[in-house]
């Protein structure tokens, strides 16, 4: 899986994926793709999994594409239009978009540079928790690019299309705390790492059942009409009343006593 570019903890239900390349501010060169890639399709089927923190090792989040190292590869830049042909999420598209797919939730601890590929990694986690002093930017047309990594189904969610729009045709680098005002990111910490840890640790605490539902909620019922989307509240409020998890959190809040949840089979 690219273990000089990725490591993956699992404890108490919560995985810690960690990007490690700290040398380059964990820059994306393809070793990184493939891993950042891997690891996600990995957690997809982990039996007891209940919420990850996706952060970087070293100074930074992730400073976006590593163009040296990219351009030194292979046939070089021109040499990477290949998989932009490939049916969606293409190669380019899956280190944030599987993110999106993973069936519980994400959270990103952003720190230092979070700029380019790394924004939209980050921008794919269901939470973004970012340092006051981080520096994000929608890079890519610095370089004549178009962010093309499922920035359209993260970025509009968030803020106005206008901010949207002039974030991405200027490229500017904003702080945390502006990315908070923008609605970029979720809230602010000095700590943006402790502070993901004790957040996915308050999500795996509660029904894996309903918190996989609530995910799933929210992702399919966004562009939906008020037929679909409140026959999908109803259907997955269905799977859930009179489950064993559901009666356990219901003796939980009750007892004021921590619930002891089966977690989903997973796989075929």
């Amino acid at each position: 899986m690219g273990e000089d570019r990725v490591s993956v903890l699992i404890e108490d239900h919560v995985a810690v994926v960690t990007l490690t390349r700290p040398d380059k501010h964990n820059a994306l060169d393809l070793p990184m793709f493939d891993a950042i890639t891997a690891a996600a399709v990995r957690l997809r089927d982990e039996p007891g999994l209940r919420a990850v923190v996706l952060h970087g090792a070293g100074k930074s989040f992730c400073s976006g594409l590593d163009f040296v190292a990219v351009a030194s590869s292979g046939e070089g830049l021109t040499g990477l239009t290949g998989p932009l042909d490939e049916p969606s999420p293409n190669y380019f598209q899956r280190p944030a978009y599987e993110w999106i797919r993973l069936p519980v939730p994400v959270i990103a601890a952003i720190h230092g540079n979070c700029l380019g590929g790394g924004l939209q990694i980050a921008l794919a986690a269901d939470i973004r928790i970012c340092a006051p002093d981080a520096k994000l930017s929608v890079m890519e047309s610095k370089w004549g690019l178009i962010p093309d990594m499922s920035i359209t189904r993260t970025l509009p969610r968030l803020v106005g299309i206008d901010v949207a729009k002039e974030l991405t045709y200027t490229a500017r680098v904003f702080d945390g705390q502006e990315a908070l005002r923008l609605g970029v990111v979720t809230s602010l910490s000095d700590s943006p790492l402790e502070a993901a840890r004790e957040l996915a640790a308050q999500i795996a605490a509660k029904s894996p059942d309903a918190i996989r539902r609530a995910k799933r909620l929210f992702d399919e019922a966004w562009t939906g009409t008020p037929d679909e989307t409140l026959g999908l509240e109803a259907q997955l409020q269905k799977q859930l009343v009179g489950t064993p998890n559901q009666l356990a959190a219901v003796t939980s809040g009750m007892t004021k006593q921590p619930a002891e949840f089966t977690d989903p089979a997973v796989g075929p």
